[in-house]
């Protein structure tokens, strides 16, 4: 049992005591913010996922969560609202009360892809938040079946009728190969898939021959030899797959990663904000959360709110620039 609720009650007792006192002199208690600082938090902090339990963003989540929560001393369970690629979660959190206990894990395709594949109405903006700490980075990788006869990229501009699944519309997947199969002069056919699981069963079945997928999804195929990867959309060679070559290595513009943050509504005072950075930065340091991110592939990103949203604004502008200069549109035919 942890030494919490006793630290708390001896807090209490003490407190008790000094209001007793000032009454007792004519000394007056105000209600000021310090008060407030003191006390958070008093009650379980709702983490909302955008993913269904299992996914990368769901883990993330929970992991950051169990170490916050020794931390911070109360529960922070997760919540799993799918849809829309995190759209519904994202803006159920934003009109929540911005008082520390309502937070959300973001997905960066969510606010640096996603608006180019929907309306404006439907798109969810970095400003509309709070960004606390940035978590993780997951990248992507393009994988082929055995079959197809294709190991790099420029196998693939000798191949046509290929078909391409990709984990979803508006998502880095998509981005990515697309921005890719465009650059090199592929040609091919895009199948969209929900997820990265299914897209990885129809490559593995043969049904598409290509696809591109987060790293995690593939990684145990691709030891196997069931999967052979071809190229890695990060900016740098990731370190699980160092001998895969990058699309800015191979010529490519196309530096697509995933990134993951944690987020509170707009408004959620300073103090508040403080405490749950110190407590995420708490959990970043254990080799708990550490071997966490080495098992799942993960690279840490645990950068400041502020650099999160400068990366961010600065991706979801040059994503809008890459597809407006090749002509490739991300929304549903």
């Amino acid at each position: 049992m942890k030494a919490f609720p006793v630290r708390r009650a001896i807090v209490g007792l003490a407190s008790a005591s000094a209001i007793l006192a000032l009454t007792a002199c004519g000394g007056n208690v105000g209600s000021g913010s310090s008060g407030t600082e003191e006390s958070y938090p008093t009650k379980p902090i709702n983490v909302t996922v955008g993913a269904a339990a299992g996914g990368s963003t769901d883990l993330i989540a929970r992991a950051i969560a169990e170490g916050a929560s020794e931390d911070l001393g109360v529960a922070m369970p997760v919540v799993n609202k799918p849809g829309a690629n995190g759209a519904l979660a994202a803006k159920e959190v934003q009109g929540k009360p911005a008082d520390g206990y309502e937070l959300a894990t973001l997905n960066a395709s969510l606010i640096t892809i996603t608006p180019l594949a929907v309306g404006e109405s439907e798109a969810v903006s970095i400003d509309d938040f709070e960004v606390i700490t940035g978590l993780s980075q997951d990248d992507y990788v393009m994988v082929a079946n055995p079959e197809a006869g294709v190991k790099t990229v420029e196998d693939l501009t000798k191949k046509d009728g290929l078909s391409f699944g990709t984990t979803g519309v508006g998502t880095g997947s998509q981005l990515a190969q697309a921005l890719l199969l465009k650059q090199a002069d592929i040609k091919g056919t895009e199948v969209p898939f929900d997820s990265g699981a299914p897209a990885v069963t129809a490559v593995l079945g043969n049904q598409v021959q290509v696809a591109t997928v987060q790293l995690g999804e593939a990684k145990a195929q691709i030891d196997a030899g069931k999967l052979v990867p071809i190229v890695v959309f990060s900016t740098e060679r990731n370190e699980f797959l160092p001998d895969v070559p990058t699309a800015t290595e191979e010529g490519y513009d196309v530096p697509v990663s995933q990134y993951r943050a944690m987020v509170a509504p707009k408004g959620t005072p300073e103090e508040v904000k403080t405490r749950l950075k110190t407590a995420f930065e708490n959990t970043f340091k254990t080799e708990a959360y550490q071997q966490f991110n080495e098992q799942n592939l993960l690279t840490p990103k645990e950068i400041s709110g502020e650099e999160v949203v400068t990366e961010w604004t600065e991706l979801a502008e040059k994503y809008k620039e890459l597809t407006e200069e090749y002509g490739i549109s991300l929304k549903e035919s």
